[in-house]
């Protein structure tokens, strides 16, 4: 089946995210908390969670069995899961959490937010995979959040929800916290103080303190800049390198090496 996501939908009041896991309450105990929950709770945001289980028809509910020629561990079996999947009629894409999927980051969490209320789907893997049936025959595409072994797709899922609800127009209070985070402009977040200004001799930076607005943002800019070239400086390669304007910034605060 195609993994291409399709255009984005028409902005919406609401965004939805169905998720398939053999672990429903641990899924759903996530997002019925913080940020998430009381986005959920106010009707900004759908997210349905569905139990793989509930398909299976012997005693145990057995979801899993060996895998053939051998090996370690058990295979989520394609019957249960495909079952599981048409009974729901979840929203499409349907994206299987795996490691050989495509790397999840901030411009893939924008795409599927701008689904909008048509949203998308999540199947969370476990044991050692899933039976490759499912991914050729059922899912559209598969999502990567790292690469490392996670037992089983549940984090990765609540990593995926998480990254895309914030963008949900309403779900943050300040939609400007969104828009400046780290990996929104491509950048590393700029660094931040509270008070006390001074603390254990450690001081807050006077242009935080100076009350002017247009050049708080140019530091926070260089700042941005600053930390990107030195801990992430693939991003900045990604974004064509130092722009003039930049430099001037970095030139300003002292920042330039």
């Amino acid at each position: 089946m195609s993994d291409q996501f399709g255009p984005p939908a028409v902005a919406g009041p609401s965004l939805r995210i169905d998720t398939l896991t053999i672990f429903p309450d641990l899924v759903d105990g996530w997002l019925t908390a913080s940020l998430i929950g009381r986005a959920r709770r106010a009707g900004l945001l759908d997210l349905r969670v569905h139990d793989l289980r509930s398909a299976a028809d012997d005693p145990h509910r057995s979801v899993d069995d060996t895998p053939f020629g051998g090996g370690a561990g058990m295979v989520l079996a394609p019957e249960p899961v495909f079952a599981a999947v048409e009974a729901v009629d979840p929203p499409r894409p349907l994206l299987l959490l795996a490691p050989g999927g495509r790397r999840f980051d901030q411009a893939m969490a924008r795409e599927l937010q701008g689904r909008g209320p048509r949203g998308f789907s999540l199947l969370c893997g476990r044991y050692e995979g899933v039976d490759q049936r499912v991914v050729d025959h059922l899912c559209d595409g598969e999502v990567s959040v790292g690469d490392y072994v996670l037992t089983g797709g549940e984090l990765a899922a609540l990593i995926v929800i998480e990254a895309v609800a914030r963008l949900v127009p309403g779900v943050m209070g300040n939609a400007a916290s969104a828009e400046e985070e780290s990996f929104a402009d491509g950048l590393l977040e700029y660094p931040h103080y509270t008070r006390p200004a001074t603390f254990r001799g450690w001081e807050v930076p006077e242009v935080l303190r100076s009350g002017d607005h247009a050049r708080v943002a140019r530091w926070r800019r260089a700042m941005a800049v600053a930390r990107t070239a030195e801990r992430r400086p693939e991003l900045l390669a990604a974004r064509g390198g130092l722009t003039e304007a930049d430099r001037r910034l970095l030139e300003e605060f002292g920042l330039m090496s």
